[in-house]
């Protein structure tokens, strides 16, 4: 329980750090880049891989069943 915990913390770190990047990356539409320029910039960064990293983390963490089910229960 403790190290699901732990992942669940470290996911939503990579997470709020790769969702920031991306959304201060916007400013690239201000400066008069097409949304398809910005689209093909953030999958060149390596720092905006961090928020489905850290999606799948969290959900991994949440759902993971590790308990041991007995086979007495009919």
């Amino acid at each position: 329980m403790f190290f699901r915990g732990c992942i669940v913390l470290l996911g939503f770190g990579f997470a709020v750090s790769g969702g920031v990047s991306i959304i201060g990356y916007l400013n690239l539409l201000a400066m008069g880049r097409g949304f398809i320029d910005y689209l093909i910039f953030i999958t060149r960064r390596p720092e905006c891989y961090l928020l489905p990293i850290g999606i799948i983390m969290i959900t991994g963490a949440i759902f993971y069943n590790d308990e041991k089910k007995s086979n007495d229960q009919i």
